[in-house]
């Protein structure tokens, strides 16, 4: 066995899996994340399921679901004589004759995820002998994930000092390269960990007209009030930038699809409130996708309203967003859900 001391989570993870695979066998072994209804798969050594890193699976579905709710064991060499394994919508789904899972803790002792894994054919009884083992993974997982969440709030604490050195003079928000390269950091930890984010796309209606009825010196003044009304209605670990123009940008961070919606109902009051009238898409972070796409999603749909002068409905953005005509900006669009081990 390989030293696992001196790795973080996620070589950690691919070499627990890999070990596990090849002591246990089983066709799936995954490492998953929890998250409201959602059940996020961080990392999987698949070999006949199908299952990629990425996937998002409906949780209540899920064995490990039923294993955590107490209604059957860690290790079932034959689920199908578990109850509630049997009758679980995933079981009905995908063929799963044996299930091992453990969780993964957060540092307060709630549910973070799963270490588990599933096969089509019964296992030997003499497996349950490993729950031992499997179990000391999990809780190695949990200490090395925790130790560097830790690591890696600081480290976004020091990022966000870095990044204001690099304003916008006018507003001193974040400027454009700030903006792109925390674009890029957060998108990291959101894929390494399962965190969500949402992005915002806010672009002020008549900077123009201002600029040219009253002055520049009026225009900057617009401009000003709005990063003040951005800063208002943000939380301190949240990234706001000017992009350059009228435009702005937010990165919300480890935030959900209902998060999302009472941010962007605090910009709303926080920009009426200055009499600022502007055009504000968001977009969630797909688990399959990355922060610049969900970018391009908030500028696409900031843009629909601007011609539109719609008021802006949270969609969640799914594949189908992406090319969808402009008028149906209003769709709730949720993801594709497949069932869950």
């Amino acid at each position: 066995m390989p030293d696992l001391l001196h790795q973080d989570f996620e070589r950690t993870g691919r070499t627990v899996l890999e070990f596990l695979r090849r002591r246990l066998g089983f066709r799936l072994w995954m490492i998953t994340r929890t998250r409201g209804d959602d059940m996020i798969i961080l990392q999987a050594e698949d070999h006949g399921y199908g299952v990629v890193p990425g996937t998002i699976l409906r949780w209540a579905d899920s064995l490990c679901f039923e294993m955590m709710q107490g209604h059957g064991p860690r290790i079932a060499p034959d689920a199908s004589v578990i109850p509630a394994y049997a009758a679980s919508p995933a079981a009905k789904r995908i063929p799963i004759s044996a299930y091992v899972g453990v969780p993964i803790t957060n540092a307060d002792g709630s549910l973070f995820g799963t270490l588990c894994a599933l096969d089509p054919a019964p296992q030997p009884v003499s497996i349950v002998k490993d729950q031992e083992m499997i179990e000391l993974f999990a809780s190695m997982l949990s200490s090395i994930l925790n130790a560097e969440l830790k690591i890696s709030e600081e480290t976004r604490r020091i990022e966000r000092l870095e990044v204001e050195a690099l304003v916008d003079p006018l507003t001193r928000l974040a400027n454009r390269r700030a903006w792109d390269e925390v674009l890029v950091r957060e998108d990291e930890r959101c894929r390494r960990y399962g965190h969500t984010a949402a992005v915002f796309a806010v672009d002020l209606d008549d900077l123009k007209e201002v600029n040219d009825s009253a002055g520049h010196p009026a225009g900057d003044a617009l401009l000003a009030r709005t990063a003040d009304a951005l800063r208002e209605a943000t939380r301190e670990v949240d990234v706001v930038a000017r992009l350059g123009g009228d435009e702005f940008g937010i990165i919300a961070v480890e935030c959900d699809a209902d998060g999302a919606a009472l941010l962007l109902d605090r910009l709303r009051a926080a920009l009426d409130g200055r009499g600022i009238r502007a055009s504000v898409g968001v977009a969630m972070r797909e688990a399959a996708s990355d922060l610049a796409r969900a970018w391009q999603d908030a500028d696409r749909l900031m843009y629909v309203q601007k011609r539109t002068r719609w008021p802006l409905r949270m969609s969640v953005l799914g594949d189908a967003a992406a090319s969808a005509h402009p008028t149906d900006q209003g769709v709730d669009w949720s993801p594709n859900r497949l069932p869950s081990p």
